[in-house]
C-alpha cells in the first residue's frame, strides 16, 4: 500500500515563498539589465560622441552649415542636417497623425463590421512591411510624380537645382504613411476602451453621432491617441533606410523641394568608408540624434501625464 505524501499548510507556504522569491529575483534581475541597456547605451554615445565636439568645435559642428569632411580643409557643420530632422518629422506627424487618428475613428465607430474586418488587417499588414519597400515605392510612384511638380514650379528658374524629385516634400510623404499604422492601432485601442456607456450617454442626451466622436469618445481616449502620436513620433524620427532612398542625401537648408539629408541617413551614407576625425563626427551626429529623441520623449511624456493627471 503507497502512501500520499501529504504538505502540510506550513511546507505549502515555504514552497510558495520560495517560488515568490525566485519570481521576484528574476523581475529584479531583468530590471537591472533594462536599466544598465539604457545607461550602457547612453555612456557609449556620450563617450564616442563628445570628443568630436572638443576636437571641431561645438559651435563649427551644431551651428555649421557647410558638410565637407573629404575636403582639403574639411567642414563638419551639420545645423541643416539637424534642421532638416525637426522640420521633416514635424511635418511628417502633422499629417499622418490627424489622418491616423481619423482612420481609427471610422474603424472602430463609423465602418460597418464587415468593412472593419476589412480595413483594420489592411492597416496591421502595413505595419509589417519593410521600410526599404517604402523607399523603394518611393522612387518609382512619388518621385516621377515630384519631378513633375518640380518642373512645372520651377520651369523658368536659372538657379533651382532639380533633385529629380528626391526631395523633402518626398521624405515627408513617405514618413507620413509609415506612422499610420502605430498611430491607427494605438488610437482603435484608445477609442475602444472608452466605455460604451459613454457613448450611449450622449446620444441619449440628442448629440449626433459625429458630436459624440469629437466631443465625448475623442475626449475620453486623447491619453492613448497621445501616445500613438508619440509612438508614430519616435518612428518617423527613427526611420533611415526609406529615406535614404527618397531624399535625395544632399545637405541643404530644408526647403520643400531641396534634396535633404536627415540626422540618420547622414550616419548611414557615410559610417561605411568614414574615417578618424570624419568618422567620430558621425558618432556626434549619433549623440544629436540621441538626445534629439530623449528630449522629445521627455516633453511628451510630460505632456501625457499632465493630460491624465487633468
Amino acid at each position: 500500500m503507497t502512501e500520499k505524501k501529504l504538505f502540510s499548510i506550513k511546507g505549502s507556504r515555504k514552497e510558495k515563498a520560495l517560488v515568490e522569491h525566485i519570481a521576484e529575483i528574476i523581475f529584479t534581475v531583468c530590471a537591472f539589465f533594462a536599466v544598465l541597456a539604457v545607461i550602457s547605451i547612453t555612456a557609449y554615445m556620450f563617450i564616442n560622441g563628445t570628443p568630436a565636439l572638443f576636437q571641431v568645435g561645438i559651435t563649427d559642428i551644431l551651428f555649421g552649415t557647410v558638410w565637407k569632411p573629404a575636403a582639403g580643409e574639411p567642414s563638419f557643420g551639420i545645423l541643416y542636417i539637424i534642421l532638416t530632422s525637426i522640420v521633416g518629422t514635424a511635418a511628417a506627424v502633422g499629417i499622418g497623425a490627424p489622418i491616423g487618428v481619423l482612420t481609427a475613428v471610422f474603424i472602430e465607430e463609423i465602418a460597418s463590421p464587415k468593412l472593419a474586418a476589412i480595413v483594420k488587417p489592411a492597416v496591421e499588414l502595413l505595419a509589417g512591411i519593410p521600410s526599404v519597400i517604402y523607399g523603394l515605392l518611393g522612387i518609382y510612384l512619388l518621385n516621377p510624380l515630384m519631378y513633375k511638380i518640380e518642373m512645372a514650379v520651377f520651369r523658368d528658374s536659372t538657379t533651382h537645382r532639380f533633385t529629380g524629385g528626391a526631395n523633402l516634400i518626398s521624405a515627408v510623404i513617405v514618413l507620413a504613411i509609415m506612422i499610420l499604422p502605430t498611430v491607427i492601432n494605438v488610437s482603435v485601442s484608445a477609442l475602444h476602451a472608452v466605455p460604451r456607456s459613454q457613448k450611449m450617454a450622449s446620444l441619449a442626451m440628442g448629440a449626433s453621432p459625429i458630436q459624440t466622436i469629437f466631443k465625448v469618445l475623442i475626449p475620453h481616449a486623447k491619453s492613448g491617441i497621445i501616445s500613438a502620436v508619440v509612438l508614430g513620433t519616435g518612428r518617423a524620427i527613427g526611420e533611415a533606410m526609406a529615406i535614404t532612398l527618397v531624399s535625395g542625401s544632399s545637405v541643404n537648408f530644408p526647403l520643400p523641394f531641396n534634396a535633404v539629408r536627415f540626422l540618420t541617413t547622414a550616419i548611414v551614407a557615410e559610417m561605411g568608408y568614414a574615417s578618424g576625425l570624419h568618422r567620430q563626427v558621425l558618432f556626434t551626429i549619433g549623440l544629436v540624434l540621441f538626445v534629439f529623441i530623449m528630449c522629445i520623449n521627455v516633453t511628451l511624456t510630460r505632456i501625457l501625464k499632465g493630460v491624465e493627471e487633468s
